[in-house]
């Protein structure tokens, strides 16, 4: 048998953290495994990955998360739904809760993490957890230390993940028994009441983008990857826009995919590893991503399985539609060594329009750009109840305004000098519908994003024609090698030209209240940016 990984000489203990319990620390994959399947957490697919369920939680509670309201935060945090407060006597009781919880616990797993690729700008992150597999997912998401830097290793901020919690509303302040409350004074996490382990990713980067913009570094949610030509390019998107699959590209190297900062020198990855949906995940149109879930090491979260053959079937969404799949970045190909590269020379802003109105690809300038990154546009399609037939506007500002702990402002300000400095490209890329919206037209080739992408990206697209998009004032290629011109043109799509005008200053009209929230803080350029009422 293999000694044990080291353990930091900074014990729980100094930390004020009581247990008898049996502490497992900086396990790595394969014991991570080994216990959670010998603990009934999980099970073994026939390809390798651990397959597990979260529970009645299969995506984040964003209705618990809570900040602690204090002299270091009140003036700082833009405080709104995202971004509710917790006063500082709520968070005493529920950490000391938490204490006593844990001192029960005959086993625990500690992984002391970084939180962040590029050395100077990344936070050292204590997890505690107490399931196995949870412990493997951080362990797989955040950045492993080398097993010389353990030993040394003192964390800055501390997550403590127990799913067995249940949080008191009367005693604790918080909504129900589920519970994410950051404290960014005493530098605690504490998650309760979900085994949703995305909880904990997502704590991380809200951490960081609450203390990257001091040091003047710019927290992105985004993916990231470079080209052939050194050139690199971020992706910023909601959920649903394509920026895992659009990022995964077999003839870029990828930086990582969901979550980086971009510093005086680089962009760097936040992560060690993806969190992908995986819900009809197609082996043709995202075969790198495919291939992790034949993998052993990845993590698959409500993931149906035969109990008996253990085939996956990702087709099937009868323990949810948010299913994900959780694995080390290098699982996919060409994949960039230090999780780094060069800063941006192209922003991609992925949105998904089931309005069927923008085009395929529009350039912006950069006021254009700093608008559309504030009013962070996607569009949902319409549910399942009877009767509502419309798509859905979503609006979440800077592409993630859940995980944003400072006013939008602040993150757009950043991006816009760093976009005039660099002489940074930027274009909105819509992958959503086409020839009409949702229930009408269809969802565009991914084919098409794929060589408009491409063209842009290796700068040939800088050499074709373009006009003014009338309702929104961006340059659009007129026609572009190896795409159908009409594509380009989204009204020449619809058979109703006039219903897609109604359409068009619908959205129009949605974008302009959406951004009266904004208009106090940004200047005159970016005002102007606006799209236009008829």
């Amino acid at each position: 048998m293999t000694a044990q990984p080291p353990k930091s000489s900074f014990t729980l203990d100094k930390q004020g953290i009581a247990t008898t319990a049996t502490l497992h620390w900086n396990l790595r994959t394969a014991p991570l495994v080994e216990l959670a399947v010998a603990r009934g957490e999980g099970i073994l697919a026939k390809d390798g990955p651990l397959v597990v369920e979260t529970g009645k939680h299969t995506g984040r509670s964003a209705s618990d998360k809570f900040t602690v309201r204090d002299a270091e935060t009140e003036d700082a945090v833009w405080w709104n739904k995202g971004n509710q407060p917790m006063a500082p006597e709520h968070f005493a009781a529920l950490k000391a809760d938490f204490l006593a919880l844990l001192g029960t616990k005959d086993t625990l797993f500690v992984q002391d993490l970084y939180g962040g690729s590029q050395p100077e700008h990344r936070v050292n992150v204590r997890v505690v957890n107490e399931f196995a597999w949870h412990s493997l997912f951080i362990r797989t998401l955040l950045v492993r230390p080398e097993l010389t830097e353990l030993e040394g290793f003192t964390p800055e901020f501390t997550i403590i993940d127990l799913p067995s919690f249940r949080a008191d509303p009367a005693r604790h302040g918080t909504r129900s028994e589920t519970v994410i409350a950051v404290n960014l004074t005493e530098k605690l996490i504490l998650i309760g009441g979900t085994a949703y382990a995305g909880e904990m990713k997502k704590s991380v980067f809200g951490l960081l983008n609450y203390m990257l913009p001091a040091k003047g570094v710019m927290p992105m949610h985004c993916s990231a990857n470079v080209g052939p030509d050194g050139r690199t390019a971020v992706f910023f998107g909601l959920s649903g826009t394509g920026k895992t699959t659009l990022s995964a590209d077999a003839s870029r190297t990828l930086i990582g995919d969901d979550e980086h900062g971009w510093s005086d020198t680089a962009v760097f990855n936040f992560e060690g590893g993806c969190y992908a949906k995986m819900i009809r995940l197609s082996p043709d149109a995202e075969p790198e991503i495919y291939a992790t879930t034949k993998r052993f090491g990845t993590v698959l979260e409500n993931v149906v399985i035969d109990p008996a053959t253990r085939e996956i079937d990702l087709d099937d969404n009868s323990k949810a539609e948010n299913t994900r799949g959780a694995y080390p970045l290098e699982f996919i190909p060409n994949t960039s060594e230090k999780n780094m590269g060069p800063v941006p020379a192209n922003i991609i802003m992925l949105t998904a329009d089931a309005f069927g109105v923008l085009p395929p690809i529009a350039k912006l300038t950069p006021d254009q750009a700093m608008y559309h990154f504030l009013s962070g546009y996607t569009a949902r399609v319409a549910g399942t109840e009877i009767g509502v037939t419309e798509p859905q506007a979503t609006f979440s500002t800077c592409f993630g305004a859940p995980f944003m702990p400072r006013h939008p402002s602040v993150y757009g300000n950043l991006l816009k000098e760093r976009i005039a400095k660099g002489g940074v490209d930027c274009w909105l890329v819509n992958t959503g519908w086409t020839g009409g919206a949702h229930g009408v037209g269809h969802r565009m080739p991914i084919k098409v994003t794929r060589a408009l992408l491409n063209a842009a990206l290796d700068g040939s697209l800088k050499n074709v024609e373009f006009r003014t998009d009338p309702n929104f004032g961006f340059q659009v290629p007129v026609s572009v090698p190896g795409v159908d011109a009409q594509i380009l043109n989204p009204r020449e799509t619809w058979a109703d030209k006039d219903a897609y005008d109604t359409q068009a200053q619908k959205l129009v009209q949605m974008f302009i209240e959406n951004f009266a929230q904004f208009e106090s803080h940004v200047d005159e350029g970016v005002r102007q940016a606006a799209p236009t009422a008829a």
